[in-house]
């Protein structure tokens, strides 16, 4: 979604793009509608029966969504992500029910109120069930049919239910069309990636599924068996492999509809590529999508994905031949210059064909720098190499593989991938575990899209297997910062027969662009935190044995960000018809007088609700009210979804509520009300000319407010932004990073009496968070007020001083801080000395105890009681000579909010 970043003086626009997109708001406002909601009959009603088949011999419960009576129609059955129920895609069904078709979803074996125990996709467990309720399907009056017991019908779903859209096309030929969505097609190759197992996802899958006793006896088994020895054997690999999609192959020959995602260490975009090409190879239409998301979080892009999937059932299902059901190819990419200058934050490139991941290869020269040394021959130009040196690199795995390298990090790693995206490294290596070969400078930008290879020797002083971890970063020009694409890493177990020669690797696919001056730095690690090495000690030696080759797909282009002529050519005839729909809009709006009593209070805002565009009951925020006073920092959270968005575009006036109010120091807010000029904002990009420096740029805005240069602050807030010598540069020249800088300093110009930010540390590095940080609680600590809306929950615990939660539109907390993390079965336990990891593994055994992990600064612990009592938790402590300073409840505003809020599924 991409929102208008606006610093309100008035409604008046600052740059050339934002003359149109202020006319194009007001105007629509003018006409008596907004651009979200829309007055209209609306689709017919869609209609709900739930009940309980037994469609392969266990209770199944399902929903089936209909509308518009019982004409013959198409069905599509939805399937969910492992660990939810047939709930989580209610509001998918309703959508495609309501645009015609007959709609079935269920809960798979051993969630929700089904029943039997979880198979994962057992030909004769999950994929029975499936054809079972095609079967029921086929004797409803209304389904249309191919032919008897053989209904039209498509099937969709993400993750677990995208696996088992593939399997059933594979398995019932009555499927005719399907479009799975951030999937895998061989869970074996998941979990197991080249014979390493992935034993942090691999827990998650096993927790989320509800234990293992939730599990078919056999997949306990196997789980147990490979998490005690760390290594996958030949009987764990077959088992999960015949459960796959890939062992159907060959006979998955209807139009799918292929969405992967790019933020994905669980199911990584080869997947998808795997899928296609065996499909395409039966002869089967295939498109691919690459979205932003994935199951490491980030944007899921659902209304856009839900939306083509949509178009694809009705060119296959419907047979709507004028259907356009997008490119053979398409990937989202993030950064470029924002939508309010002319074009989007997340931009679609797209092909006619599919690349494939190695399409377009570049051979990139390497030099291995021993693991942090400088690169041989640094300071030669880019391209002075023609190949890379066979440098070797010793690496070692410690004993026990701990500390890990971290890239990934399952349940965290949503903000880490999407940060990385924004050019900000968080992943981590440590001295001795590993080895790196740089490029020089690049002399152009390069855009690598797929995967890259690189040929290298590597060698096991023990004749052992050498289990390695490969992964490029994007290293900044100064070598301070080196950001990891998507966090991904691929993992190698190289058996001694493949050691001592040249073997070609893969490295993890992205889509990412390297800018000129960055270099590229390949580095192989002996450990990672996601998966499991070797416990015992090795040392292996690994030596580049040709450049790194990575994938361009030249065929693949981004879509042009166009605007229309007006948007260059008028800006003065803008400004007349900006000021003139103003006066209509205020002739025809009567707004409310200020209330007196609430002249000092920032934001009020009272029973305030918001329907979605063409509904008649569905409400993105509903019956809101809360308060902000001076000197707070206020804490906006919620799940995706779940309104913040639509009530920042609401406050800051870009669209209209349906019911309630909004006050601002008393004024009741309406698009271009004065009370504005004393609000700044930050939300999701900001405009900037891109040919003007960043200097230039803040300065044009300024003046475009009409202020006198000195109430600008415009030195406090570059001295926020720290952008240095680049403030002097086009801003078309900075990454992602840089731009979210400056928008924050353009926010902060002239001092805003209550300053809005939307994800403002997005694009900044550790120390820039902290230190917008201390910007957030000093600006407040001035009278001032500050409401940031923020996914990073242990920075919203550290600057805010007050939270509002919200989920599906509703308020469901609000308090200070304290207040709401204070509760909780956690237990802060603080000592004399250093808690060693031993001593935490210990307590962590102890009866009752659910886990113990040490605090950040090592003099703490924090314990989860699981039955034990505070109090017995102290005898044990002092059984255990723990010297303990002090013992008090404990609640991470991450357990707090999770425990507020429902959670989703994989």
């Amino acid at each position: 979604m991409e929102t208008p970043t606006v610093r309100w003086r008035r409604l008046l626009p600052r740059t050339p793009a934002r003359w149109a997109a202020a006319v194009a708001v007001l105007a629509v406002l003018v006409g008596g509608g907004t651009w979200t909601a829309v007055a209209d009959d609306g689709p017919p009603a869609v209609q709900r029966e739930d009940r309980m088949l037994r469609p392969g011999g266990v209770e199944i419960d399902t929903s089936y969504f209909t509308a518009g009576g019982s004409s013959k129609r198409p069905a599509v059955l939805i399937g969910h992500g492992f660990g939810g129920s047939k709930n989580d895609v209610r509001a998918q069904a309703e959508k495609l029910a309501a645009d015609g078709y007959a709609v079935l979803t269920w809960s798979a074996r051993g969630f929700g109120k089904s029943g039997g125990a979880i198979s994962l996709n057992d030909p004769e467990g999950e994929v029975k069930d499936v054809s079972g309720l095609i079967d029921w399907l086929a004797g409803r009056p209304e389904v249309e049919l191919d032919k008897k017991g053989d209904p039209r019908v498509g099937l969709t779903g993400a993750s677990y239910g995208g696996a088992v859209s593939l399997l059933a096309a594979g398995y019932d030929q009555r499927v005719d069309a399907i479009a799975p969505v951030i999937t895998y097609w061989n869970l074996a190759d998941a979990l197991f990636p080249d014979g390493v197992f992935k034993k942090l996802w691999a827990g998650i899958f096993v927790t989320s599924g509800g234990g293992c006793e939730k599990f078919e006896k056999k997949l306990c088994e196997m789980y147990e068996r490979v998490a005690v020895s760390g290594k996958p054997d030949a009987a764990a690999t077959e088992l999960l492999t015949e459960r796959s999609p890939s062992a159907v192959a060959d006979r998955i020959k209807v139009p799918s509809l292929l969405v992967q995602g790019q933020s994905d260490s669980l199911f990584p975009l080869g997947h998808a590529d795997a899928m296609q090409k065996a499909i395409s190879a039966n002869g089967a239409p295939v498109s691919v999508d690459w979205i932003s998301g994935g199951h490491d979080g980030g944007d899921s892009e659902t209304a856009r994905v839900e939306g083509r999937v949509g178009s694809w059932f009705d060119r296959y299902l419907k047979e709507e031949t004028g259907t356009d059901t997008g490119p053979a190819f398409r990937v989202t990419r993030t950064g470029g210059i924002d939508s309010t200058d002319g074009a989007a934050l997340k931009r679609g490139a797209s092909s006619d064909t599919y690349p494939g991941l190695r399409s377009g290869g570049r051979e990139i020269p390497l030099r291995a720098t021993g693991g942090g040394g400088t690169p041989a021959g640094a300071g030669a130009g880019a391209g002075t190499a023609t190949k890379s040196t066979g440098s070797a690199e010793t690496i070692r795995n410690p004993a026990g593989a701990v500390p890990p390298a971290i890239s990934a990090v399952p349940g965290v790693g949503g903000g880490l991938s999407q940060l990385s995206s924004l050019g900000v490294g968080l992943s981590l290596d440590f001295p001795g575990q590993f080895g790196r070969f740089e490029s020089a400078p690049l002399a152009t930008s390069v855009r690598v899209t797929g995967t890259p290879t690189v040929r290298v020797n590597v060698k096991e002083a023990a004749g052992q297997d050498a289990v390695l971890f490969g992964k490029v970063y994007d290293v900044s020009p100064d070598g301070r910062q080196q950001v990891l694409p998507s966090q991904l890493v691929a993992p190698y177990r190289i058996t001694p027969d493949q050691q001592g020669k040249p073997i070609e690797l893969a490295l993890p696919a992205v889509d990412h662009e390297f800018d000129a001056g960055h270099r590229m730095r390949l580095v192989f690690s002996a450990t990672d935190l996601g998966y499991a090495s070797p416990a015992e000690p090795a040392t292996y030696t690994v030596t580049a044995d040709g450049p790194l080759t990575v994938p361009t797909a030249p065929a693949v282009t981004t879509a042009a960000a166009t605007l229309p002529w007006w948007t260059w050519g008028l800006p003065a005839a803008a400004l007349v018809i900006a000021a003139g729909l103003l006066i209509t809009a205020r002739r025809r709006t009567a707004t409310p007088a200020p209330d007196p009593a609430l002249t000092d209070v920032p934001l009020q805002i009272t029973g305030l609700s918001k329907k979605y565009a063409k509904s008649v009951d569905r409400y993105a925020v509903r019956e809101l009210s809360f308060r902000v006073e001076k000197g707070q920092v206020l804490g906006l959270l919620g799940p995706n979804g779940a309104g913040k968005t639509t009530t920042l575009r609401m406050l800051m006036g870009l669209i209209t509520p349906d019911e309630g109010e909004i006050r601002v120091f008393g004024q009741a807010i309406r698009p271009g009300a004065p009370v504005l000029s004393r609000v700044g904002a930050f939300v999701e990009g900001a405009g900037f000319l891109p040919h003007l420096s960043g200097r230039a740029n803040l300065d044009l805005y300024w003046q475009a407010t009409g202020r006198p240069a000195e109430d600008a602050h415009i030195e406090e807030a570059l001295e926020i932004a720290g952008l240095g010598d680049a403030l002097a540069r086009a801003v078309r020249t900075y990454s992602q990073g840089m731009r979210q800088r400056l928008a924050i300093a353009q926010a902060m110009l002239g001092m805003p009496d209550l300053l809005i930010l939307d994800e403002p540390t997005n694009g900044l590095d550790p120390p820039q968070i902290r230190e917008m940080r201390d910007v957030m609680i000093r600006y407040a600590a001035g009278g001032r007020t500050v409401i940031v809306s923020s996914h990073l929950l242990s920075e919203v615990e550290q600057s805010c001083t007050h939270l509002v939660v919200m989920d599906r539109g509703r308020l469901v907390q609000a308090g200070p801080v304290a207040e709401i993390t204070g509760s909780g079965d956690m237990i802060l336990v603080t000592v004399a000395e250093t808690v060693s990891e031993p001593l935490a593994e210990k307590v962590a055994s102890l009866p009752g105890i659910g886990s113990a992990v040490r605090t950040d600064d090592g003099r703490g612990l924090l314990v989860r009681l699981d039955g034990a009592t505070a109090s017995r938790l102290v005898a044990d402590l002092v059984r255990l000579d723990v010297p303990v300073t002090g013992v008090g409840p404990h609640r991470r505003l991450e357990d707090a909010f999770l425990t507020l809020i429902s959670g989703g599924a994989a």
